[in-house]
């Protein structure tokens, strides 16, 4: 009876935790989703964005991205100034290994206005990205930060504009530059974003709105939320946003493995647990057939025949149950060892 306890109490702790899983889903677009992102960009508004920017010289080679830079050109960034964005811009490409497969990138441009300069789909190399970065002309007047949000959310992060679809597992990333106060609204375009999936980083130079930046960028906000005095050293946080971006577990973005995923560095790949073999797709897995010969009596006697096909199906049934322990146990383990 003791010896059953522990393993009653693993199976009902699986149960409960399936069961708040499915209580808690929510799909994206879900009202109460964006809420609930509302609500917790709220309570964490206090928390002051410490980052140290620290100089880093390797390439970024991690997961691909489907990132978009909203870039502010109102008539607060003088031209010398919009020049070192195009120039943090054109360095951030350089870290990134870009391409079709790889990282893609598009530029929103926006003032009183909005300008898509280039979609996720138009270039998929670094020299000809850096040229259309380089043509990039300021918009002048106003500061619509929160009408640049939607655009990007309903026009550059659309799979018909090239971001790859959601079954891909591909990460989307939002870098917000602005040096001013948003002259429309940004918390709930900001959380109908973070709701879509889309990770938003806030970067503000100079007189920029601390509050703005904490209502749009993603939590914890002492990752997402960067400040730097002047354009002048904004080319610092390029190695920062290396650190940021590169030094995630693609595994721990998502991934389509049904049972284990590897990090493989730039990559993943999967395996199985113990008493399944990987399929054809290399992604789900298949209970592993045991064989048992059935060595016919020499007698011809039917009972034992019939008796040694009982034993087989019954191997296997015991298999597939010691399995699904198996699996059931790992996971917990893998949980508690998150907690």
């Amino acid at each position: 009876m003791m010896k059953s306890f522990p393993w009653s109490l693993l199976y009902c702790a699986s149960l409960l935790l399936s069961d708040v899983l499915g209580t808690y889903h929510l799909n994206a677009g879900d009202p109460h989703l964006i809420a609930a992102q509302s609500y917790a960009q709220t309570r964490n508004n206090g928390r002051p964005p410490l980052r140290t920017l620290n100089p880093a010289n390797s390439q970024c080679r991690s997961r691909p991205l489907d990132l978009v830079f909203i870039i502010d050109s109102s008539r607060s960034v003088r031209p010398g100034e919009f020049e070192k964005v195009k120039i943090f811009l054109a360095d951030m490409v350089d870290t990134l290994v870009v391409g079709s497969e790889a990282t893609r990138v598009a530029v929103v441009n926006y003032a009183s206005t909005v300008k898509i300069e280039f979609l996720l789909k138009d270039h998929f190399n670094k020299p000809d990205m850096k040229k259309a970065i380089s043509r990039i002309e300021p918009l002048a007047a106003g500061t619509m930060t929160g009408l640049a949000i939607k655009t990007a959310v309903n026009e550059a992060f659309t799979e018909q504009s090239g971001a790859r679809p959601r079954s891909r597992n591909i990460s989307k990333v939002a870098i917000i530059v602005t040096d001013g106060r948003p002259q429309d609204q940004v918390e709930e375009v900001s959380a109908t974003a973070r709701a879509s999936g889309i990770e938003i980083y806030a970067v503000g130079v100079d007189r920029a709105d601390m509050r703005s930046l904490q209502l749009m960028a993603s939590i914890p906000l002492e990752d997402h939320v960067f400040y730097v005095e002047t354009y002048g050293v904004i080319e610092k946080l390029t190695s920062k946003f290396r650190e940021t971006l590169c030094g995630l577990d693609p595994c721990a973005i998502g991934h389509d493995c049904e049972h284990i995923c590897v990090n493989s560095n730039a990559s993943y790949y999967c395996k199985c647990r113990n008493g399944y073999i990987l399929n054809a797709d290399k992604k789900t897995c298949s209970l592993k057939q045991v064989k048992v010969e059935v060595v016919e009596d020499p007698c011809k006697c039917e009972a034992r025949l019939a008796f040694q096909k009982q034993t087989q199906a019954a191997i296997q049934q015991l298999t597939a149950k010691l399995a699904d322990v198996s699996g059931r146990i790992e996971r917990l383990e893998n949980m508690v060892g998150r907690a």
